[in-house]
């Protein structure tokens, strides 16, 4: 998934408490067996999601209904940076929140793995009996085979981590429309159809008529492509060059990683092209989430490259006061190798992992799973995504509806500061068990018809065939097995920044040279080993080889 809350669709809480500030689920004297007294248990959560926040009011009246159920009062922290960078951070120095709940895939998941091998997690194997919920979340059916296989039961029937978010349902399933955006009123100045660009040479095209109008806003220049923070999600262009997955069909029933291929090649000089012909913002990768959306909101990107919903929340601003420049969406682009009838490939699994650190002991540890699985209960579910019952919304005919005076005030905050006041957005709901938004609460109760509207169209132009909900194995959770993983990890860990140093190379050759070095270094430290392994444990399973990004 990339990342669906980087992701990022939350800003900051700065929880201040005045002397005696007790960090984690300790009491005064630091014991570790939990804080007890009127104010019940305090938990520490850690949420690992970059540019994720909370109130800046204190405590919500969410968390006040917590609190009243639980008896658990809550601290917050969140990630300013890198994901992977913070859950291996947080180990090494041992400065623990009670509770753990960052991204299920890549370096992060690999960074809580490691902390579950390594004892620094609390074993909750045998109390998950007392906590339907959370045993629910994780049982085998109900988590994609490979993840459940490298992160759930890994530990010779401990268990240490818990999926969230994962859909309950086919209709749970969240599709983000991860593509390629452009502002209508500047696809109509340059007249350009956005559904007529399709190839990789007409979205080049697309991109060089934007820049040939030279576009300005407030004496500033309009960059043809740009995106979020560090990146993201700009290089989604990859799926025109390769089928998009990890690993690609070699076409002899074994996988090869996609960056030893041509097609990758191609996408990374394709990328350097842009760069260098000023096509796309070259502070996209290093720009924090504040700038880019300032940029955003100051006219100044023509096509966006994300999901659809943080699109239109960053560009809510703009749009208002600029009616007719809404996002809508470009293509849909071709996908390369891929027969243009088939489904949209979509590895739509849980986005988040919890656990509970060995910073929480005794009292603490049974204060984190009761409000784990209250949080996982569809009273909690609700709680988290609605607010309060009775208070925010109500139940009309067995279905929930939001109070109207709330739904406008939401609607009419283009800041998300007064949901995230009243609890909402702010963490909760990467913690709440299973994904049943439709099929056990009511859909996204708080989404303005407008907003559904314009959803409803994109999905219509980018997913003409439907989506296909990817089950198969994938390689690279098979590979972090492998013997020789230990050693090659830091080598795989090096691809994101090789790429990047190469679009932005003095020339082809050096980009291809960098892209060359490192596949030279992948070699010496046990790819080709770990590649074995991999393609041995994978004979006779289906093997994600297409994929778009969700």
């Amino acid at each position: 998934m990339n990342r669906i809350w980087s992701k990022g669709v939350s800003i900051l809480l700065v929880s201040i408490m005045v002397g005696g500030l007790l960090s984690g689920c300790t009491n005064s004297s630091g014991n570790g067996e939990g804080a007890e007294g009127e104010n019940g248990n305090k938990l520490k959560i850690l949420h690992n999601w970059n540019g994720s926040g909370g109130s800046d009011n204190g405590i919500t009246p969410v968390e006040e209904v917590i609190k009243e159920k639980t008896g658990v009062t809550l601290e917050w922290e969140y990630t300013k940076g890198s994901e992977t960078e913070k859950v291996n951070q947080i180990f090494a120095t041992q400065d623990l929140p009670d509770i753990y709940t960052g991204p299920a895939w890549g370096g992060e998941l690999d960074g809580i793995i490691k902390a579950a091998k390594e004892g620094q997690l609390v074993d909750i194997s045998d109390k998950l009996g007392d906590y339907p919920n959370l045993a629910k979340s994780i049982a085998k059916e109900n988590v994609p085979p490979a993840l459940y296989e490298k992160a759930i039961d890994a530990y010779d029937g401990k268990k240490y981590l818990l999926l969230q978010n994962q859909p309950a349902t086919n209709e749970d399933g969240m599709d983000w429309l991860y593509g390629f955006y452009v502002r209508k009123d500047i696809a109509e100045k340059v007249g350009v159809d956005p559904q007529s660009v399709v190839t990789k040479e007409d979205f080049y095209n697309f991109l060089q008529k934007i820049k040939d109008v030279n576009l300005k806003e407030s004496g500033q220049p309009v960059f043809p492509l740009g995106g979020f923070s560090n990146g993201w999600s700009v290089g989604i262009g990859n799926t025109m060059f390769y089928s998009g997955a990890g690993y690609v069909d070699k076409g002899d029933g074994t996988v090869e990683h996609n960056f030893f291929t041509k097609g990758y090649e191609e996408y990374t000089l394709f990328y350097r092209k842009l760069v260098e012909e000023g096509l796309m913002d070259p502070e996209a990768f290093t720009q924090t989430d504040p700038i880019a959306k300032e940029k955003i909101n100051q006219g100044r990107i023509a096509i966006l490259a994300a999901h659809y919903p943080a699109i239109l929340d960053a560009s809510k601003e703009y749009v208002t006061s600029h009616p007719g420049s809404d996002y809508i969406p470009i293509g849909p682009l071709e996908r390369a190798d891929v027969d243009p009838s088939r489904p949209v490939d979509l590895g739509i699994q849980g986005n988040n992992v919890t656990a509970i650190t060995s910073s929480c002991k005794g009292a603490c540890v049974d204060a984190a799973l009761k409000f784990l699985d209250y949080m996982a209960s569809d009273e909690g579910f609700m709680l988290a995504r609605y607010g309060v019952q009775g208070v925010h919304w109500d139940m009309k005919d067995g279905k929930p509806v939001p109070n109207q005076e709330w739904f406008d005030k939401f609607t009419a905050d283009q800041s998300g500061k007064v949901r995230k006041n009243e609890g909402i957005s702010i963490g909760l709901e990467s913690i709440t068990g299973l994904d049943r938004i439709n099929s056990a609460a009511g859909g996204d109760i708080w989404a303005d018809q407008e907003r559904l509207d314009a959803m409803e169209n994109a999905r219509k132009i980018l997913r003409p065939n439907g989506i296909h909900v990817i089950t198969a194995y994938n390689p690279g959770d098979v590979i972090t097995k492998s013997p020789e993983w230990e050693m090659l990890k830091p080598s795989m860990d090096r691809m994101g920044d090789a790429w990047k140093e190469a679009i932005f190379a003095k020339s082809d050759e050096a980009a291809l040279s960098i892209i060359n070095d490192l596949r030279e270094q992948l070699r010496k430290t046990g790819y080709d080993q770990a590649m074995q392994f991999t393609n041995e444990n994978l004979k006779g399973k289906d093997i994600v080889t297409v994929q778009m990004p969700n």
